[in-house]
């Protein structure tokens, strides 16, 4: 655990730094703007939404059981 500690910092540098490259190439994309006119976009969004929330919840779920499973073999 303390290991996993000491590398969230560099997790979190490697993140911004795509983050900033992402955003430098420019906002000349013509299919997002195709998707914004026709409004499809906003299916994509709802798309991405859906999949992160099932991410979150399979998460919360997983950490439950797996906190429950601790408390077991603790006692």
């Amino acid at each position: 655990m303390n290991n996993f500690l000491k590398q969230i910092p560099t997790v979190l540098m490697l993140i911004l730094l795509a983050a900033l490259q992402a955003f430098a190439q420019g906002s000349e994309v013509e299919m997002a703007d195709k998707l914004r006119q026709d409004g499809k976009i906003w299916v994509v969004v709802g798309v991405i939404l859906l999949i992160f929330s099932g991410l979150i919840i399979y998460l919360i779920s997983l950490d439950r059981k797996i906190t429950k499973l601790e408390k077991q073999v603790q006692k």
